[in-house]
């Protein structure tokens, strides 16, 4: 392709994504910011012409001065490591002096590196023809898919496809789409890894059943998972001949003390996590349990697979980085575009682990001819998310969602004033338990009475690996409830929560 100029490839990309983290330490905000621009620049995650955040969106997002930001930016600046114009984004420099972390304190690479539905891609809770107010977890907004921007992605990436491009389906995906999603996933997860770590799936429950059957192949018998936690990941783990080994979650993740626990019971080396958004309770996973299921995985050489759900998602502040930029030789990361764009897309990721590839591939390509999504979809996501056309559209539905979780928290406290919400400030769902409006009522009977008002619910007793005999918590999704209906649709569910109390 021809450019009209020696702009890089990155300049055209929006610096919504860029995801920055503050270096770990004690020491001045200022310098330890300066030392994670520094340590991204010098690993490659952020090359250059790169733009980097706005001073005021950056220091939002890090909760700190923007003063400090300022200060930081031009610090660099006059170092030649960053190059700013008048009315233009702050970039790194396209000719950047060689960059060495500070001295006297550890990097955040060395600190880091010592730290140590069953249908493919869909993992979609639903009534049948969807209620006309949708309080099931797990859905986007559906009338907001960005349809005319994948059209003119579909268009473009036909018509720039080659003979060769058409001709086939490499079983890790395409070149080309791999290392777009590779690109965009360092720039906004700070994962870690070649282009070559990626493989696109037909969705996240498609990537488990592959790591799931190579876990199997490897001698593998046992899958530690979250409790509760989404069916569909464990019931494909089972179906590949491990048997899932629930492990509790609460307000900091799931419990490391369990986990080291049922290790040892069961022989597990495996664990399946949502560290960035736990579904269904809502929490994140402490920085001290990331480092013990992190150090857990060393002690046994085992392989921590991370559920990216939800994780572009967060309303409070800038998302958690996954957990696998981390320690990328032990952690798997799972994604797809079911939640952030709508399951009919079909499309999903993994980052995997150097020493798992060639099993990852392997079980591949016994899948047949066309193990992955088709190479135009692939082609097409690859220009989606190379012209910013993802990032913007994941920064709108930031926007719309934060907006709807606060009006539907309004709404619950004038409606249920009794019941107690959960979850952190992120997502797509809450917890909602009733206990305090009616200590004997049961969630069962509310999804019951919610259904014959043509309201979706869902029981939390759907998601325990041994569903207790009696629940008060409903999970309460706002990704597909439409703004217009939203008190008519809380309304409705005091009215299915009154009757089920009676």
């Amino acid at each position: 392709m021809l450019r009209s100029n020696a702009m890089p490839t990155d300049q055209t990309n929006s610096a919504d994504d860029v995801l920055i983290a503050l270096a770990p330490g004690q020491g001045a905000l200022r310098h330890r910011l300066e030392e994670a621009i520094l340590e991204d620049i010098a690993s490659g995650r952020l090359a250059p012409g790169t733009a980097l955040p706005p001073s005021r969106a950056l220091a939002d997002a890090l909760g700190i001065s923007r003063w400090v930001v300022t200060e930081a930016y031009g610090h660099l600046v006059g170092k030649g490591v960053l190059e700013a114009r008048t009315g233009s984004a702050t970039r790194v420099a396209a000719s950047a002096p060689d960059v060495v972390p500070g001295i006297g304190e550890p990097s955040l690479a060395e600190t880091r590196s010592r730290q140590a539905q069953p249908t493919p891609g869909i993992g979609l809770e639903r009534a049948p023809d969807r209620a006309a107010h949708d309080l099931a977890p797990g859905v986007p907004d559906l009338r907001h898919v960005p349809r005319e921007a994948w059209l003119r992605a579909a268009r473009d990436a036909l018509a720039d496809a080659t003979n060769q491009d058409l001709g086939g389906q490499p079983p890790a995906g395409h070149p080309a789409a791999r290392a777009a999603m590779a690109t965009h996933l360092r720039r906004a997860r700070i994962v870690s890894g070649p282009d070559d770590a990626v493989v696109l799936t037909r969705g996240a429950a498609d990537g488990m059943s592959r790591i799931a059957a190579a876990l199997s192949d490897a001698g593998h018998t046992h899958l530690l998972i979250e409790d509760p936690s989404w069916a569909a990941l464990r019931d494909v783990a089972r179906a590949a001949g491990l048997t899932p080994v629930p492990v509790p979650v609460d307000d900091a993740g799931i419990s490391t003390e369990r986990l080291r626990a049922e290790a040892a019971r069961t022989g597990a080396r495996a664990v399946l996590l949502t560290p960035a958004h736990q579904f269904p309770l809502g929490a994140v996973l402490s920085d001290d349990r990331r480092a013990a299921v992190l150090a857990w995985a060393r002690e046994v050489d085992g392989l921590v697979i991370e559920d990216d759900y939800d994780a572009e998602f967060r309303y409070d502040r800038r998302p958690v980085p996954a957990l696998q930029g981390l320690d990328p030789d032990r952690v798997l990361l799972l994604g797809s575009t079911s939640k952030t764009l709508a399951p009919a897309f079909g499309i999903g990721w993994m980052v995997v682990p150097q020493r798992w590839r060639a099993a990852v591939l392997d079980v591949s390509v016994r899948r047949g001819p066309t193990p992955g999504p088709a190479t135009l979809d692939q082609l097409t996501l690859a220009r989606f998310v190379a012209d910013g056309a993802y990032a913007r559209h994941l920064r709108a539905a930031r926007t719309r969602y934060a907006r709807r979780r606060a009006a539907l928290l309004a709404a619950l406290d004038r409606e249920l004033p009794g019941a107690r919400v959960g979850g952190i400030a992120a997502g797509m769902h809450v917890t909602v338990d009733l206990a305090g409006i009616a200590p004997g009522i049961d969630a069962a009977a509310v999804v019951r009475e919610g259904a014959a008002r043509d309201v979706a619910l869902v029981d939390l007793r759907r998601y325990q690996a041994a569903p207790s005999a009696r629940s008060t918590v409903l999970v309460v999704g706002y990704g597909n409830l439409a703004d217009a209906r939203l008190e008519e649709a809380l309304r409705s569910l005091r009215a299915a929560v009154e009757a089920a109390a009676r």
